[in-house]
């Protein structure tokens, strides 16, 4: 067994054989969502998210192997490999440790150091570090060698205390020490660049900033290194932060001073070695040391925020749909107009026009009569209007038309658009819909989304939605990693009808690759929909293997073999029909049977290739086929009369949806075209860590409005209902004395556990999220 497996097992504190046989299902093709569902057995019953870090540990370590033997190999040919340092480089962990064991014999471009050991004088530094007591001037004399560039003494005993600088620099367990000290006890500050106040006002919480890079969130990390970026802060690591004088030697020179076994002692050659430790700090570690800290800080920060984003996708994906109902889908517009879409309940389109009730046109009746009309023919239900521009004048005309046509029996709901004018102008909606106007795609996508918000979103790239956290400022392709894996788990948690499903949709399943996804859909259209699970494998280039990942997650609804309707892979089968027979029951029978198939032992039913876990899942899924995970549907009521910011006063309780989960709040739609933020201090009456203990986006929430700020456009809302809301927005935050932005008296939460918040209205970092969301 691998060292590898041993460690990963650890990590997640799960037994080796599960991570073993783990890594032997990835490696032989397996997906993530196959694995989890139908080798729990094999795997001990590691769910999707321990696989996912599985995997992700799984390719960080091998890395770091391939790393290893590369190195080991170039020390070899150096023929510099002792056997401590073998053990050191094979024991590691970590790649940054790796790097600095390599450091020493990594090529590189000629130093300093390296020049002046090439003029002999390394044995001076050397002498000199091994006895303090000689006077570095006398030494110096003997190496002066002015063809190499040492004409004097004072270029002698630079050069030797290059020598000694790059070698301490290079010391690995020094590093180490140096690195550990900075990250538990270092601050990163930050400051306004010279003549930047005025365009970075966005920034001012930030102007004279400092907290631990241990601590700082990854909200506010991502804000100061966005704001160097553009130019309006400079930042620095202060190494001593709870150091008064600024004369005085920094704990770093200490660290190095103890690790190489010096002290000062008054000798003829200390205040030499003391300027080398000083030099060593500043000019080498130091500034090493902050470039790697703030790239750490960075990472843990984008991983953070990547994280917010891939939670926030997967509470969209797995919004409750409303249903196979006829849809009109209505994109809000003023000088463009209201473009209107009716779909079916497959999501086919019926009908499609635009109406023009704002200005400049005015033709309100005229809308009216349009809308009513379309209802009217198709006979529709649910009425799905984009939360865009004019979105709520549109969900007032919608109502009014609703009320002027009572026999017109459909609910209006306001949706989402995030990304519909995206997949309006993808080729993937050129495809779809080759004669439809690019404006009318998104009002398609919003009656859609209404219906499946699932199976319309996988349409558009997840970047695109948009609910994350200074989602350009992360790594792009980290990002689309993680979102793509969220969208993959759900896809196929709550599992694709073949005969309706589209190529995007299809491409999201387990096993399935886009071309295998657009050959099902060529074989379908050829040759009418499928009506059994094993007519898959007559689609071009559908092998076993993708069979075999893919099949149970797709659905065949009243096909020619009832259990492909449900989750229950086709492998397994066997298994049902042998329940079937030992109770004399017909396999038909038993699906949705609950009392009979709540009286069975699923242990009875067990054998040598079926274990417990996928007995007792098959009794549930023969319980309830192809049941779906997802919510029920509801709606939010927007308050009539509060249409605009302007509307909004302070002390309001109005009923919302959650948009968007930050780490340091919820963005709300109250339906003014601009989100509040319910700070992560408001959401509850108790200490919340995560803002997502509370909510998640698509959560339909009681707020009471705090502040309003119409300048700046800027909502600051609560969810503690007995919060008082402050008579006028507060000044600008200090964060000079603590690095936290402070909150205003009326939201300060209650009790010992309470932590220190700051207002949406003097929020930085609430700008530049906003920002990051479009």
């Amino acid at each position: 067994m691998s060292s590898i497996t041993q460690q990963i097992a650890n990590e997640l504190a799960v037994s080796s054989q599960q991570v073993q046989a783990a890594i032997a299902l990835l490696d032989d093709g397996a997906t993530v969502p196959f694995i989890a569902r139908y080798r729990k057995e094999a795997t001990g019953g590691l769910d999707d998210t321990q696989l996912r870090n599985l995997a992700q540990r799984l390719t960080y370590l091998r890395e770091l192997d391939d790393r290893r033997a590369v190195i080991l190999a170039s020390i070899r040919e150096q023929d510099k490999l002792t056997a401590e340092l073998e053990r050191s480089i094979l024991s590691t962990e970590s790649k940054t440790e790796l790097e600095d064991l390599y450091l020493p014999f990594k090529p590189k471009r000629r130093t300093k150091g390296q020049i002046a050991i090439e003029a002999g004088i390394e044995p001076l530094a050397d002498a000199l570090f091994a006895d303090p007591s000689l006077t570095p001037e006398t030494e110096a004399q003997q190496f002066i060698n002015a063809d190499a560039g040492f004409a004097d003494e004072k270029a002698v005993l630079d050069g030797a205390r290059f020598i000694l600088m790059e070698r301490f620099a290079e010391d690995a367990a020094l590093l180490k020490k140096v690195r550990d000290y900075l990250w538990n006890n270092a601050e990163i500050t930050s400051t306004l660049a010279p003549g930047k106040e005025a365009e970075g006002a966005k920034y001012r919480d930030y102007f004279e900033f400092h907290e631990a890079i241990k601590k700082i969130p990854s909200h506010r990390a991502l804000a100061l290194f966005r704001g160097r970026n553009e130019g309006i802060l400079q930042l620095k690591l202060n190494a001593d932060p709870q150091q008064e004088d600024p004369k005085a030697h920094s704990h770093g020179e200490h660290l190095i001073a103890a690790h190489i076994g010096w002290h000062d002692q008054g000798r003829a050659g200390d205040a030499w070695l003391q300027q080398t430790v000083q030099w060593t700090w500043r000019i080498k570690i130091l500034l090493h040391m902050e470039t790697e800290l703030f790239g750490s800080v960075r990472e843990r920060a984008e991983t953070d925020a990547i994280q917010i984003f891939a939670n926030n996708l997967k509470d969209l994906l797995m919004a409750a749909p409303a249903g196979d109902k006829v849809t009109m889908g209505l994109d809000p517009g003023v000088r463009t107009g209201i473009k209107v879409a009716v779909v079916d309940s497959t999501g086919k389109v019926l009908g499609t026009n635009t109406v023009f009730p704002f200005q400049p046109q005015n033709q309100v009746d005229k809308a009216m009569r349009t809308l009513a009309g379309m209802c009217k023919q198709h006979k529709v239900k649910l009425i799905s209007i984009g939360n865009g521009t004019h979105s709520r004048e549109t969900d007032k005309l919608v109502g009014e038309m609703l009320k002027a046509n009572p026999e017109i029996k459909a609910a209006k709901v306001i949706v989402n658009e995030a990304g519909a004018s995206v997949y309006s102008a993808s080729e993937l909606a050129a495809n779809e819909f080759p004669d439809l106007d690019v404006s009318l795609r998104g009002a398609v996508s919003i009656a859609r989304r209404l219906q499946d918000p699932l199976a319309e979103l996988v349409k558009i790239e997840p970047k695109s939605i948009g609910v994350g956290q200074y989602q350009h400022d992360v790594s792009q392709a980290q990002l689309a990693q993680s979102l793509d894996a969220v969208v993959e788990d759900c896809v196929n948690a709550v599992g694709v009808d073949i005969n309706t499903a589209s190529v995007a949709l299809l491409a999201r399943v387990a096993g399935l690759t886009k071309t295998l996804a657009q050959n099902i859909v060529t074989h379908r259209d050829s040759h009418g929909r499928f009506t059994a699970r094993k007519q898959l494998l007559k689609v071009a280039r559908m092998g076993p293997k993708s069979f075999e990942q893919a099949a149970g997650f797709l659905r065949i609804m009243n096909g020619e073999q009832p259990l492909d309707g449900s989750a229950v892979h086709p492998e397994a089968y066997p298994v049902v029909e042998r329940i079937a027979a030992a109770n004399a029951r017909e396999v038909n029978d038993i699906i949705g049977d609950s009392s009979f198939l709540k009286n069975l032992n699923a242990a009875d039913y067990t054998d040598d290739t079926f274990g417990l876990p996928t007995i007792q899942d098959i009794l549930r899924e023969l319980d309830k086929p192809g049941r779906d995970p997802r919510p029920e549907f509801k709606t939010a009521s927007f308050k009539d009369g509060v249409d605009d910011i302007k509307d909004l006063k302070p002390g309001m309780t109005l009923e919302g949806v959650v948009s968007n989960v930050a780490a340091f709040g919820a963005f709300v739609d109250i339906g003014v075209h601009q989100d509040g933020l319910v700070h992560v201090s408001a959401l509850a009456d108790k200490f919340v860590s995560d803002p997502r203990e509370i909510v998640k986006a698509g959560d339909i929430v009681k707020v009471k409005v705090l502040e309003v700020d119409v300048p700046r456009k800027r909502i600051s809302l609560t969810m503690r209902l007995h919060d008082e809301p402050t008579a006028q927005a507060p000044a600008a935050t200090n964060t000079k004395s603590s690095g936290k932005p402070q909150q205003p008296a009326s939201a300060k939460p209650k009790g010992k556990a309470a932590a220190p918040a700051n207002s949406a209205m003097g929020s930085a970092f609430a700008d530049a999220f906003a920002k990051a969301k479009k």
